[in-house]
């Protein structure tokens, strides 16, 4: 490995090292503060991101059996942050869905985990800012690359 590249990985690992110390010790006092557990913050989560969709799915994504996802579709209907409706295409199948609640908590979550952000940026000075946004979209370019290669190898090799 020559020693630009040791540069590199060590200033890669320091940043994601203190980002996600600090990214998750913010998500963390959050979710304590809404009693939630993990497993219901990650239904809430997949819904924000991807959508309604039925409780079955929500029990793929999280990796668990159809009835702990049951359970957790029924705490959070109860809570008022889900909604649960019929299917139009097969009444058998339950739909859930974020409601104006449930949307607004999950947006105050991200908010307090990224909200650290603003004071890094103004900690940052000006004339270095568009360097470090080019180089940030770089490895998010990169990143996403990856990713992408990723999802095909799993779809092609199951």
């Amino acid at each position: 490995m020559s020693p630009e590249t040791d540069s590199f990985l060590n200033a890669l690992r320091g940043w994601m090292r203190l980002f996600m110390r600090r990214s998750m010790h913010e998500f963390t006092m959050w979710m304590k503060r809404t009693g939630l557990s993990m497993s219901q913050i990650g239904a809430l989560m997949r819904l924000h991101h991807h959508g309604a969709c039925p409780i079955s799915s929500i029990g793929d994504d999280l990796a668990i059996t159809p009835a702990a996802a049951s359970q957790i579709v029924d705490r959070l209907v109860g809570l008022g942050l889900l909604r649960r409706d019929v299917d139009p295409q097969d009444r058998r199948v339950k739909i859930v869905a974020l409601t104006p609640q449930g949307r607004a908590l999950i947006r105050e979550g991200i908010e307090t985990r990224t909200q650290w952000l603003e004071n890094l940026e103004a900690a940052i000075p000006e004339s270095r800012r568009s360097a470090i946004a080019e180089a940030l979209r770089d490895l998010t370019q990169a990143a996403q690359h990856l990713e992408d290669g990723a999802k095909t190898d799993i779809e092609k090799h199951g």
